[in-house]
């Protein structure tokens, strides 16, 4: 083959998975009002042609209005106001639905607080050109997390073991949030039929991902610590996650168990009115 002809790896994973198209970055937001200009800046910058989609749960603090400012300014910048805080999953899957019925290629999960670093954004659009599902991962070789306390990392990572183990599903970073999908793989997931809000919508995600037969990928990322604002993490927001893993993973291992045992249990067959008769059975042939 000539050098002319020569095509690279990344140009035929692309052919084969398709181009991207146009990327949407979703950030949800709630009380960030220290935090959105800065995060949004630094999208715009690092992916100048990607788009932004601020989904503002109604926050007291003025969010809502400060990213009106920064739509005004800039056509890439949008705004979804919603009418109050419902949980990062029914934000997301607001955003999801605008971004599919406005026709972007590619949609991504980003927090507004910092901890995801936006210029991180070109690692994951090279990725997805090879794949369905690109994960920032905080757990793979080369990830990391800035500024955690100790017990803060132990239950992400925690969290994330179980999920994986218990659903049977190889990603290591399964509760992460920042996150690339193709539009198809959004299309092929389900999402009418997400009901998870919290810490478990990523896990939710994820796993159905893996069970749909797309091709995930995880990259290494640096994960900050926010700097600014309140963590949106609760007690109830894991009791979700653990309450709701559980029952997925409990539900898959039962499904597979009925299964196997109608795959290997001989079924009963009902006997002919011949063999009824005895007509059928040896000796008894007509003479």
């Amino acid at each position: 083959m000539n050098d002319g002809d020569a095509i690279s790896s990344a140009d035929a994973e692309e052919r084969r998975f398709g181009p991207l198209g146009t990327a949407l970055v979703i950030i949800p937001t709630y009380n960030e009002a220290e935090n959105i200009k800065s995060i949004v800046g630094r999208v715009r910058e690092s992916v100048p042609d990607a788009h932004v989609l601020v989904a503002d749960d109604n926050s007291p603090d003025g969010t809502g209005g400060l990213a009106d400012e920064l739509a005004a300014a800039d056509e890439h910048v949008h705004v979804l106001h919603r009418k109050g805080k419902e949980g990062l999953g029914a934000a997301y899957l607001a955003g999801f639905r605008w971004g599919l019925a406005e026709g972007y290629g590619v949609i991504i999960e980003m927090d507004a607080d910092g901890s995801h670093q936006p210029e991180e954004l070109p690692r994951l659009l090279t990725a997805l050109k090879g794949a369905d599902l690109v994960l920032g991962s905080r757990w793979v070789p080369g990830g990391r997390v800035v500024n955690w306390p100790k017990s803060r990392e132990f239950i992400s990572r925690g969290g994330s073991t179980y999920s994986r183990l218990l659903l049977d599903v190889p990603i290591r970073d399964v509760t992460g949030g920042y996150r690339a999908f193709r539009r198809e793989t959004l299309e092929g997931l389900g999402l009418t039929e997400v009901a998870s809000q919290g810490y478990c919508f990523q896990v939710d995600l994820a796993r159905r991902a893996v069970k749909a037969g797309f091709h995930v990928v995880e990259v290494p990322i640096t994960f900050v610590e926010r700097v600014h604002g309140d963590s949106k993490m609760s007690r109830d927001i894991l009791v979700e996650a653990l309450w709701r893993v559980t029952s997925w993973g409990v539900t898959e291992r039962l499904g597979k168990l009925r299964s196997h045992g109608s795959a290997t249990t001989p079924k009963s067959v009902e006997p002919t009115p011949a063999e009824r008769s005895g007509a059928g059975a040896p000796g008894n042939e007509n003479r």
